[in-house]
């Protein structure tokens, strides 16, 4: 029997008792993201002012002279930076929270799921952060300089701070996101889902999709617009090479199996090949647990018109077996319809033992008569 991973415990719990331990698990992991969220938080909180600040700055160049954002509601000038210094925190705990999920998952993953998870994971916080910051420098400036410069002149260009956060936000998390198309890119290629080949041919819907992203994330201005789709298109493009490169270093697709195959081609739980009708090579079998599949090796000499000939030859005898049945059973059925007909009638069998009866027993005037003699 095949263990899930070479240091597992044989003594893992399992039923209404692994189900309490993994959710008791979950549970800890979770209260540690929110006390490392909260901590930062609290860390943040004094700098709160500053960081809106900061995230303005973007903005407040465009400005008119003499404007400033405003605050409509009351208790936006204290809420507001709470919400900022909130996620920022977030933005902040990206890895560690990271780091949770996969603690949490790698006890249940194989080892060749480990080693794909840790890149994939690194890469992912990387690609955000690149996103988020891409957004900040080169995306917000373009798009407050469009949209402080397209207004009448005789409206005074002065957003609301709650409004002006909502958006920040939006737009740092869809960047985040949508640069993390190459993480997906190569993950569907090593997992053989897709390969380069195909995700190539399929270039022209790729870029469909990304004007279609950069149209829903991003202001209602073609240059914003722009700015998404491009970025996308070449990550989506630099995942295919990426893609290509992995394949050709690990010659091929990293298939999700239950066990890698034993050193002598033996699938795990002791089955054995079964032998190429031709007298070709051995191919492996196929193992007996769910979702096993062993590669099979492929044989240059198989002969596939002598397979053919003892495939007809096998039907031939098959069907030579039916017809001598069929024969038997019409030969005794024959039989038995001779022996019924052969048989007397059960009328007939009481007619003789009646007559038999009478014969044998005297009759009355038989009997007055010698008494009269």
């Amino acid at each position: 029997m095949s263990q899930r991973n070479a240091d597992a415990t044989t003594d893992e719990p399992s039923g209404l008792a692994g189900f309490v331990s993994h959710l008791v698990e979950l549970r800890n992991r979770l209260i540690k993201s929110v006390a490392v969220v909260f901590v930062l938080f609290l860390a943040l909180f004094p700098f709160r002012n500053d960081l809106f600040r900061l995230l303005s700055d973007p903005l407040s160049q465009f400005l008119p002279e003499g404007a400033s954002m405003i605050a409509v509601q009351v208790a936006s000038t204290f809420f507001i930076p709470l919400k900022l210094a909130g996620f920022t925190a977030l933005f902040l705990a990206i890895p560690f929270l990271l780091y949770q999920l996969w603690a949490f998952i790698a006890p249940g993953l194989y080892q060749h799921e480990r080693k794909m998870v840790i890149p994939l994971v690194f890469s992912s916080t990387v690609l955000f952060y690149l996103g988020a910051a891409f957004a900040y420098f080169a995306v917000f400036p373009v798009v407050f300089g469009f949209l402080a410069g397209t207004g009448p002149a005789e409206v005074s260009f002065a957003p609301d701070i709650n409004e002006y956060l909502s958006f920040v936000i939006t737009m740092f998390f869809a960047f985040g996101f949508v640069f993390e198309v190459p993480v997906a890119t190569v993950l569907l290629i090593l997992i053989g889902v897709v390969t380069p080949d195909q995700l190539a041919e399929k270039r022209r819907y790729a870029i469909l999709v990304a004007f279609i992203l950069g149209a829903i994330f991003t202001p209602p201005d073609i240059l914003s617009q722009f700015m998404m789709a491009i970025p996308v298109w070449f990550l989506y493009e630099l995942g295919i090479v990426i893609g290509r490169i992995l394949l050709k270093r690990q010659g091929g697709p990293v298939l999700p199996t239950d066990d890698e195959p034993e050193p002598d081609d033996t699938p795990p739980g002791g089955g054995t090949g079964g032998g190429s009708p031709a007298g070709g090579s051995p191919a492996t079998a196929s193992g007996t647990g769910p979702g096993r599949a062993f590669e099979t090796e492929k044989d240059d000499d198989f002969d596939f018109d002598r397979a053919f000939e003892e495939i007809e030859r096998e039907q031939q005898s098959l069907e030579a077996i039916e017809a001598e049945a069929r024969e038997d059973e019409a030969t005794q059925g024959a039989r038995k319809e001779m022996q019924y007909d052969q048989a007397p009638t059960a009328s007939e069998s009481e007619q003789k033992d009646s007559d038999a009866r009478r014969d044998d027993t005297p009759d009355a005037n038989d009997d007055e008569r010698n008494d009269r003699r």
